[in-house]
């Protein structure tokens, strides 16, 4: 393995395990919301979470862009209040990462919440229990293992992630190249042996994180 490879492979790891802490700070709240809660425009913000999993990841790539980027409508006032701009930097695969990765986990976390025994959460609250506390004593416990089985999938997500991070992040060499956009250039360049080092390197990754989603869900039925 060059320095190159071994720095790509690095940098996906660290962006797809700082992506999943992120989604898992945003995600779960949000998939308890929309699992238990009734409000306007509910549907909208389910919507606007789920469309990264549908859109094609350049389209989302472009959002990102007009939101974050130096002319961006978040990233122009920072820029020109700081003199930075997280687009091509690595923190723009991490941003990337985690908004394609978190619909899976908004979706399976739903899914094991509203699969959660309403009465045992109206029991809870009989015994004086608040809803925050019972969401934390009683719902996140039952729903534990269907809340892991996404963020191991959110997490496998962010590893393979390419189209928005080379859009917001770029492929920069050692800097914003993650194994995904190293493998493209390995192949564009014909370095076949790299190429099938990361390839092989995150096809044994994401097996290994297909089994433990399939467990992890498997306890959670």
């Amino acid at each position: 393995m060059t320095a190159e490879t071994t720095s790509a492979l690095l940098l996906s790891i660290r962006v797809a395990v700082l992506a999943t802490l992120l989604n898992a700070l945003i995600g779960v709240p949000l998939a308890y919301i929309l699992a238990r809660r009734r409000f306007r425009g509910r549907g909208l913000v389910d919507l606007v979470t789920t469309l990264p999993l549908v859109l094609p990841p350049t389209v989302t790539g472009y959002y990102l862009i007009v939101l974050l980027g130096r002319r961006g409508w978040l990233g122009a006032p920072v820029y020109a209040a700081t003199g930075w701009s997280i687009a091509f930097t690595w923190y723009a695969a991490v941003v990337a990462a985690t908004i394609m990765a978190l619909p899976l986990l908004v979706r399976t976390a739903k899914a094991a919440f509203e699969s959660v025994d309403r009465d045992l959460e109206r029991a809870s609250y009989t015994l004086g229990r608040s809803e925050w506390r019972t969401a934390l004593e009683v719902t996140l416990p039952l729903a534990r293992n269907g809340i892991l089985a996404g963020l191991v999938l959110a997490f496998a997500r962010a590893l393979g992630e390419f189209g928005a991070t080379l859009m917001l992040a770029g492929n920069i060499p050692g800097k914003t190249a993650t194994a995904p956009l190293a493998i493209y250039t390995a192949v564009q360049t014909g370095e076949d042996a790299v190429a099938l080092c990361l390839v092989g390197m995150l096809t044994a990754l994401s097996c290994v994180v297909i089994i433990a989603a399939n467990r992890l869900g498997a306890r959670a039925t």
